[in-house]
């Protein structure tokens, strides 16, 4: 079944005085591997004062560099696509013979070339003391994450935090509780500690509502829905990149669409850059409308 919708984002920074801006990287295209089909894309940058250059980071994703030429009191970066929503199986992929149970080795060559997704960069108390309660016997590597992946859901309550930056995988234990970007984190880290490469994504969510309700509908949308949202990926052989959503405990699916995937989520952010010193405004929209 195919579903097509648009998406209107927009985001806003006021200043309280004309200011300089510093050259900017927007991260706000879908990345090339995304699975769902983007018909139509565009970026618009207000002021028009600038200049653009597309480039590609390091790990393929797109991102934009604007260069500014005036001062201004207003930045503004709206995104308009258009996504052709075709259902797929996230499960329908090969597995390599030597990746199909857990835990397994990744050969030399591939070790190498996955090297920064590998990185442990935490290892608290309460990280080391979650990790202790994984099952890390002999078991299908299908099995072993869809129970990891279900196991931070049940344990990290999902919440909307404002604040920048992403907790620590100790304070997000602690407090059991964080935003998407929180928990794909703490994903991330724990699928290293357990040997898998594992990825940070930044992206768009589309949650749909049924056309037709039944019983078995509960806790679902209950209108159609789009947000900048957060999973992470775990690479295993044969079947490549495997997108884990913690907040829902799912696999992806056709309503996540990447931006940014990346080894550390510093270089995933939506928007970077900087501004003489000042008080400034943030807003943001985010609709969707089906066609």
């Amino acid at each position: 079944m195919s579903k097509r919708v648009a998406i209107n984002h927009k985001s806003e920074y006021q200043y309280d005085r004309p200011v300089f801006l510093s050259p900017h990287i927007f991260r706000l295209k879908p990345a090339p591997h995304c699975r769902t089909i983007i018909e139509s894309y565009s970026l618009t940058i207000l002021p028009d004062t600038h200049y653009i250059n597309w480039q590609q980071d390091p790990f393929g994703n797109y991102q934009t560099r604007v260069v500014f030429t005036a001062p201004t009191e207003v930045l503004t970066a709206k995104v308009n696509l258009v996504a052709n929503m075709i259902e797929f199986n996230p499960f329908d992929f090969f597995i390599e013979d030597c990746a199909e149970y857990y835990p397994f080795n990744y050969n030399p060559q591939l070790r190498k070339e996955l090297t920064l997704y590998l990185e442990i960069t935490e290892c608290g108390q309460l990280l080391t003391k979650w990790l202790k309660g994984v099952d890390r016997s002999r078991q299908n590597i299908i099995d072993f994450l869809v129970n990891l992946n279900r196991r931070i859901r049940e344990d990290i309550s999902h919440i909307v935090r404002m604040e920048p930056g992403i907790q620590s995988c100790e304070n997000t234990l602690h407090i059991q509780s964080g935003s998407c970007r929180d928990s794909s984190w703490l994903f991330v880290q724990i699928l290293r500690h357990l040997g898998l490469a594992a990825r940070f994504v930044s992206g768009y969510l589309i949650q749909l509502i049924p056309d037709e309700t039944t019983s078995n509908d509960v806790g679902g949308p209950t209108e159609d829905f789009t947000d900048l949202h957060a999973w992470c990926e775990v690479y295993v052989p044969g079947a490549g990149w495997i997108g884990l959503d913690s907040t829902s405990g799912l696999f992806a699916g056709e309503g996540h669409i990447p931006l940014a995937c990346v080894s550390d989520p510093v270089s995933a952010a939506a928007v970077t850059g900087y501004t003489d010193p000042c008080e400034t405004t943030f807003t943001y929209t985010n609709t969707i409308k089906r066609l």
